[in-house]
């Protein structure tokens, strides 16, 4: 878990960033236009790039979507540290607001890392 947040969370977040260099590639696209004019030459870039930005803005909507299938299926239950409902992919995730590290199996709560503490949660 690089961001240290939960596995969800980090879909979400590589949709957004998928949605933002999509909007920004389409925007850098105009740019032929206002450099070439509209010329054959703006207009293929401007056409290029839109295309581009295209792409990665429906990458963005297949992540978000499968984000929210798994979602559907995460266990839901609530956090030992904050009292807040919370969701878990895996036997292993982190709190989607305080990023306790949780887990179902009471066989991998000694072999995490002690960087914050591990909370078992039965169901």
């Amino acid at each position: 878990m690089l961001f240290k947040s939960s596995k969800i969370n980090e879909f979400r977040l590589w949709g957004l960033l998928l949605t933002m260099v999509g909007m920004g590639v389409m925007v850098l696209g105009t740019a032929g236009l206002l450099l070439w004019g509209s010329s054959s030459v703006g207009k293929i870039i401007a056409a290029i790039f839109m295309v581009l930005g295209m792409i990665s803005m429906l990458g963005s909507v297949g992540i978000y979507f499968w984000a929210g299938m798994l979602s559907t299926t995460a266990v839901v239950f609530e956090c030992p540290e904050c009292h807040k409902q919370t969701k878990m992919l895996g036997k292993t995730d982190r709190c989607m607001f305080c990023k306790t590290i949780l887990t179902l199996d009471p066989n991998q709560a000694n072999t995490m890392p002690k960087e914050q503490p591990v909370m078992v949660v039965e169901d």
